[in-house]
């Protein structure tokens, strides 16, 4: 019941980002112009396969910049309201395919999903009035961490090589799952994963691994949507590469799944 009430709110929130998105950059109509096809297509590819990647747990945020710095499509100052705002929602095709599919216990689920949208509401106000200059450190320090944590993953090193039971949290775990996933919430706001950084939260805190899978896409679903009324209404994202994000990514989201 509670799963079904959460997947019937995600739904109801992500068509009004949608839409609210849409509006946006219906008024913002010049800055779609003036790109070449070549650039459309080549936004599209990247939502499509950054996205695909993402619904299996690798995430989309690294490969993003990545692929933006190197293809030259999108501008380093508004990278962390374009990954958010375009993200959110083939992220949410992902959470609304995953809730029901892995148990984990309803009232752990909620709390972190909670905690998590509460640090992506206040991260977006601050992160979206940074410098370029300030984005491009944090964003610089987030892929080393990001390349150290991949590098733990295929090792099996740390807690990315415990493999706990558990599908709920009580007592002080609970406690620090919540605090974790609210600051994890926060950090994405800077354009941090989410993704392998929970992963490695479940992991320390003696959960099983796949219970991170209805958490961290839950929790990304319902922060990012959140994230959408701020960076919107601070205007600090790439239009263009957002809505090549949002709808090819949500095909590529759905094809992942179906694999």
């Amino acid at each position: 019941m509670v799963l079904t009430i959460m997947r019937v709110a995600l739904i109801a929130i992500t068509l009004l980002t949608t839409a609210i998105i849409l509006i946006d950059c219906g008024k913002h109509k010049d800055e779609l112009k003036g790109a070449s096809t070549g650039k459309w297509i080549t936004l599209a590819i990247i939502g499509f396969l950054t996205n695909f990647f993402d619904t299996w747990g690798i995430g989309s945020f690294a490969p993003s910049q990545a692929a933006f710095k190197f293809t030259k499509t999108s501008p380093d100052e508004t990278v962390p309201g374009t990954l958010n705002v375009g993200d959110t929602l083939p992220v949410s095709v992902e959470a609304i395919l995953f809730l029901t599919s892995v148990e984990v216990e309803p009232l752990t689920l909620v709390l972190m999903l909670a905690s998590a949208s509460l640090g992506a509401f206040i991260g977006a106000g601050i992160v979206s009035k940074w410098n370029i200059k300030t984005i491009r450190i944090v964003m610089a320090a987030f892929l080393v961490v990001c390349a150290i944590i991949t590098i733990c993953r295929t090792a099996g090193v740390g807690p990315f090589g415990v493999q706990g039971t558990a599908i709920a949290l009580t007592g002080i775990k609970l406690v620090l799952g919540v605090v974790g996933n609210f600051f994890l919430g926060a950090f994405m706001m800077v354009g941090l994963g989410l993704y392998s950084p929970c992963i490695a939260l479940v992991a320390i805190l003696g959960m099983n691994v796949s219970t991170a899978f209805p958490i961290m896409m839950g929790s990304c679903a319902f922060l990012m949507n959140v994230s959408v009324f701020k960076f919107v209404k601070e205007g600090k994202y790439d239009r263009r590469a957002t809505l090549c994000l949002m709808f090819a990514g949500a095909l590529g989201a759905y094809a992942a799944y179906l694999l």
